[in-house]
């Protein structure tokens, strides 16, 4: 039996379909379904905080914040070859924002990176520390025959995440390096359940995970026995609320405690911390991070739970609105 003829992909220039930067492609890429795409890519979950935001004296394209870490993400859009004009806003970006956040990313996007200026979002990510990232990205549209067009996102610059995290000779105590090597176990793990956004490993005693709404996040923390974090060695998981009314969403999912852990199935500690400006809700269990031989047990215990936190939590949190908000 004949097999049917393959169809071919054809290449769309970009103008065929987004005919203006600013008119067109920068609200596609701003809608939920397109901005998922992009954090597909980028290894992120994004959410839109605004659309053309004045930072100092030009106009970015998007702001997002990255759902796992609250942090702040900027993107900014060219349908041409990059240019210097760019080069310099996202400079300008960087710079401007630093002051304002802790953390931030510059995504850049473009339709063809020329190679020098791939060279200098290189050598930045290369002199900057943790504290600042920057992508390189080009867009594409495909298709096969009369079909509708599919955007493509091209990664031509990232962080080196060893260059900025990864151990260099003294840097790291024993105890940081056992840490990295910890967290980069455990998402292997993960990778091999299949689970979505797999958080970069990170020397220190916690990652974090988005669980789908901006200032509320997941933290997988390992205690060693001792320290400050536990009497005795412990794995936790913590759902983690700061934003600017954190004590008043944190009451709401209070009021809901009894049926949360009835559908959880154990009991959990619940930490509103008036002395600071964070709350919790938390899950603790034996284990020593510093016992490598235990670490699939730690490991899939971590996965359990975050998969029961995201299905009873995530929905809960998506819905919560105060009396103001409503």
């Amino acid at each position: 039996m004949a097999k049917p003829a393959l169809g071919r992909l054809e290449r769309v220039d970009p103008h065929d379909y987004w005919k203006h930067e600013a008119r067109d492609f920068t609200p596609w890429l701003a809608a939920e379904e397109n901005i998922c795409l992009l954090g597909e890519t980028l290894g992120m979950e994004l959410e839109v905080q605004a659309t053309e935001q004045f930072v100092g004296p030009f106009r970015a394209d998007i702001l997002c914040k990255e759902l796992a870490s609250d942090h702040t993400v900027l993107i900014e859009n060219q349908l041409e070859k990059t240019d210097h004009n760019h080069l310099g806003q996202i400079l300008t970006y960087a710079a401007g924002l630093q002051a304002v956040t802790i953390v931030v990313t510059i995504v850049w996007i473009a339709q063809r990176f020329t190679d020098e200026h791939r060279a200098v979002l290189d050598w930045l990510n290369q002199v900057t520390n943790e504290t600042i990232n920057f992508f390189g990205l080009e867009v594409e549209l495909w298709r096969i025959g009369e079909s509708v067009p599919a955007p493509k996102f091209n990664v031509v610059s990232k962080p080196n995440a060893w260059s900025k995290i990864g151990p260099r000779p003294g840097e790291f105590s024993e105890l940081k390096q056992l840490q990295l090597e910890y967290w980069t176990a455990y998402g292997d793990y993960l990778r091999q359940k299949k689970y979505p956004n797999i958080p970069k490993p990170q020397p220190d005693n916690y990652l974090t995970h988005p669980i789908g709404r901006g200032g509320f996040w997941l933290a997988p923390q390992c205690s060693r026995a001792g320290s400050i974090q536990a009497k005795e060695p412990v794995t936790t998981l913590m759902l983690c609320i700061r934003l600017e009314r954190t004590k008043e969403y944190f009451d709401l999912l209070y009021e809901m405690r009894q049926d949360i852990e009835q559908e959880f199935g154990e009991t959990l500690t619940w930490d509103r911390y008036d002395q600071g400006k964070a709350s919790y809700v938390i899950l603790r269990h034996p284990g020593d991070f510093q016992q490598r031989g235990d670490w699939p047990r730690q490991f899939t215990w971590y996965h359990d739970r975050l998969l029961r936190f995201q299905r009873i939590f995530g929905p809960r949190i998506k819905a919560l609105a105060l009396p103001t908000e409503e």
